[in-house]
């Protein structure tokens, strides 16, 4: 049976254009996201879409992607890096500056640059274009 609350959905609070609003978006529907004044509109608007699609996609007979099962097991969230003594300072002394721990300023270089990309992605996909690869 299909379960639209079994995907994986992710809300938050995002700002486009100044304005506050809450953003949804569906790992198993990577180009997909919706907006809401409300996380729980969000929500309910993916859930709306993974509906949706899966008609859709039924209906030209494709198949649909099921729900990603978590991976826990798989990542740790542990990672040992080797890195240039002159890379090592350079972030160390960047880190000292924000007044973060190492791993935190890593963390957040990582964060932003993902984030970044997949912002990146979004956007072209609204557009109807794609990256090159």
């Amino acid at each position: 049976m299909f379960e639209p609350h079994e995907y994986a959905i992710t809300v938050r609070k995002v700002s486009i254009d100044g304005e506050q609003i809450f953003e949804a978006q569906v790992r198993e529907l990577p180009y997909v996201a919706e907006y809401a004044e409300t996380f729980e509109e969000a929500y309910q608007l993916a859930i709306d879409t993974i509906q949706t699609s899966m008609a859709m996609f039924a209906e030209k007979g494709k198949p649909f992607p099921p729900p990603s099962q978590p991976e826990e097991d798989e990542y740790s969230g542990r990672i040992t890096l080797k890195l240039p003594k002159y890379l090592h300072r350079q972030i160390a002394l960047a880190a000292l500056h924000e007044e973060l721990s190492l791993n935190q300023y890593i963390l957040s270089l990582l964060s932003y640059r993902v984030g970044a990309e997949t912002a990146q992605k979004l956007n072209f996909a609204r557009a109807g274009l794609q990256l090159a690869q």
